[in-house]
């Protein structure tokens, strides 16, 4: 049973890591190359979510409602950076923190707004309602499988986008030598937008796989915001390699806290105190790792932009 437990918990923050990698890894592209903090990716993740259901449940398709949901947070990314983040690069952080704290507060009004203030709620596909027998023993819910296969495809996708292709060539080099890229003939404001518009479709799409598990609601973008941030600083800002092995980490410390904490707090603790003890314990985990990996490497796990 122990082992059973331990390998359910696993594919668990797997599941999560990968979830956690689809956020950071569009963050990390768009803070590398652009310098850019953008708090309103959550925002773009809310939207994802939204669409994906809205379209799943008229269309009674689901992967119709996740290409839909990218599609509307692409769009809705390339508009922002068209709008307001274009007149935020030569400013600093203060400001961007400042403006995309508002475009956080605009996504939630119109959100009210379009889907109203009450909770969507997505079921999963019905072909990925059932479980997979992992080992004899141990079924486990195959829509979460197929979250961390989508999420490792995704991963490779954009390595190899980043180290195979033109783009890819123009975004590290864009994230080091801006002015020289310019130089060169290369349209910037169009390379800033198209990397923007990925970013906001990786944070469409984390949402959409979302969907079928939390309840979809207006600032649910916010909460793992917080996680993401936790991830770029723990792999390193601006790498994409950087963004997986911190999101895999994250995942996995933050579920092994919470599942592992209270079993070991038991046999130290009275039940009460060992259950209070346990909930704290595990919610600050991933942040406790967070400063050990920055006394290690300050700069985070993978400094080199990139793959």
């Amino acid at each position: 049973m122990t082992v059973v437990l331990f390998l359910e918990q696993t594919l668990n923050g797997l599941q999560q890591g990968v979830m956690l990698f689809l956020m950071a890894a569009g963050l990390t592209l768009v803070f590398g190359i652009m310098h850019l903090i953008n708090l309103a990716h959550g925002s773009l993740y809310m939207l994802g979510a939204y669409v994906t259901a809205t379209v799943t449940m008229a269309s009674g398709n689901f992967f119709l409602g996740v290409m839909a949901g990218m599609a509307a947070a692409g769009l809705a990314g390339v508009v922002i950076e068209l709008v307001a983040m274009r007149r935020l690069y030569a400013r600093d952080h203060l400001d961007q923190v400042l403006a995309t704290f508002g475009i956080i507060l605009t996504f939630n009004e119109l959100t009210k707004i379009i889907w109203g203030p009450q909770a969507l709620f997505l079921s999963t596909p019905e072909w990925l309602s059932g479980t997979v027998e992992i080992i004899p023993g141990a079924p486990y819910p195959a829509y979460r499988l197929f979250i961390i296969f989508a999420g490792l495809v995704v991963a490779i996708l954009l390595r190899h986008l980043i180290v195979n292709t033109r783009l890819g060539m123009l975004i590290r080099a864009g994230a080091t030598h801006r002015e020289t890229v310019g130089a060169m003939g290369v349209d910037i404001d169009r390379l800033f937008t198209v990397v923007f518009a990925i970013g906001a479709m990786l944070a469409g799409l984390a949402g959409a796989m979302a969907g079928p598990m939390l309840a979809i609601e207006v600032g649910m973008g916010e909460q793992i915001l917080i996680l993401t941030f936790v991830v770029i600083i723990i792999g390193g800002i601006g790498s994409v390699r950087g963004a997986l092995v911190g999101a895999l980490l994250v995942g996995l410390v933050d579920t092994y806290g919470r599942a592992f904490l209270p079993v070991i707090m038991r046999n130290l603790f009275e039940p009460s105190v060992a259950d209070n003890v346990a909930a704290s314990l595990s919610s600050i985990t991933i942040y406790l790792l967070m400063a050990l990996v920055l006394i290690w490497r300050p700069r985070g796990l993978f400094q080199a932009y990139g793959s």
